[in-house]
């Protein structure tokens, strides 16, 4: 049996009841072709997500959802589809996630399509400054707006927020806003097995921790998750931003999304990454992303995605299941 003491004596005791969580509700759909994602917010909510998050012994505020506007005459820029109306979404957005984490609570963003990262980055950095950022997805969404093969801005979000990405991104109507806020060295993907060869060529220009289905299969998640805290907390202990797509999962689990893709995570994998992180103390924000009723073929592969869904952020916020132990992760010396 492994002991946690390590992981508690570094990261201070934590007890269940000691999380303060904000909820946000983002319907929105336009970063991407497929109707229904803005279900998402009140599918996982009607699956009981604050009356469990409660019963774990968190505080739970929920702000409700955001009402975002079509804005007319969208046409595209360049390759990018639905600009202006992505942009001002994810404007209101970043000011909502301000607003929670000025409040004080662990932000949790419910979309909504990936396009939304914007936005809940953004605002998180606004309030915390330096960030990092764990994107759990199958796919890397690095796409700038000149190499994007669709111009699909949910495949994009990561591009307008990375220093190193700024003298890449083209002036676009309702972008202004957008500050670079995250470095590369301060982001990790976890779960990659559909990466354009664009995103390819980014990802390792830029030297970004990646690991993808081939390294999980290798490592094991367990030594996966070691590794993602080795590196960012190699140097300073920051907040936690945590990008979580649903498609990260096999689609044997959650095939109620837009772009599934076969040979994902497990169940247990993915409920593992939430637990670890969990585990730091150092989780400020979560995204749960791209649940789309309407691409589940029966009501029993809505369910089981939308109920995978709520797993996943109770595992960030001290569920832990019967009989598993915390890891031993020692924060490195400063």
């Amino acid at each position: 049996m492994r002991s946690s003491i390590g992981l508690r004596s570094a990261f201070g005791t934590l007890r269940r009841g000691h999380h303060s969580v904000g909820i946000i509700g983002a319907p929105f759909s336009k970063g991407q072709p497929r109707d229904g994602v803005e279900r998402g917010p009140d599918l996982i909510r009607a699956a009981g997500l604050v009356e469990k998050l409660k019963g774990q012994g968190c505080i739970v505020k929920d702000y409700g959802n955001l009402i975002f506007e079509e804005v007319p005459n969208d046409e595209p820029i360049g390759r990018v589809k639905r600009p202006r109306t992505v942009g001002r979404a994810n404007e209101q957005l970043a000011s909502a996630v301000e607003r929670v984490k000025n409040d004080g609570h662990t932000c949790v963003m419910l979309g909504g399509d990936h396009s939304l990262a914007i936005g809940s980055i953004q605002g998180h950095a606004s309030s915390r400054n330096e960030l990092s950022v764990v994107w759990v997805d199958a796919h890397a969404d690095i796409n700038t707006p000149l190499t994007s093969p669709t111009g699909n801005i949910h495949g994009q979000p990561m591009s307008y927020l990375i220093h190193e990405l700024h003298s890449k991104i083209p002036v676009m109507p309702n972008f202004s806003w957008i500050k670079p806020c995250i470095a590369a060295k301060d982001i990790v993907y976890i779960g990659l097995r559909d990466v354009d060869p664009e995103e390819h060529y980014i990802l390792k220009r830029l030297g970004i921790k990646v690991f993808s289905m081939t390294e999980v299969d290798r490592l094991g998640i367990a030594k996966v998750m070691e590794q993602t805290c080795d590196h960012i907390f190699s140097k300073v202990k920051k907040p936690i931003h945590l990008s979580y797509d649903i498609d990260a999962l096999d689609p044997s689990i959650t095939p109620a999304t837009g772009t599934p893709v076969v040979g994902g995570l497990s169940y247990r994998e993915g409920i593992y990454i939430t637990e670890y992180i969990c585990q730091t103390g150092l989780l400020s924000a979560v995204d749960m992303v791209e649940v789309n009723p309407k691409r589940g073929k029966t009501e029993e592969e809505i369910k089981s995605t939308v109920n995978t869904a709520v797993d996943l952020l109770l595992g960030c916020f001290g569920r832990v299941r019967e009989g598993s132990h915390s890891p031993d992760y020692k924060m490195p010396e400063p």
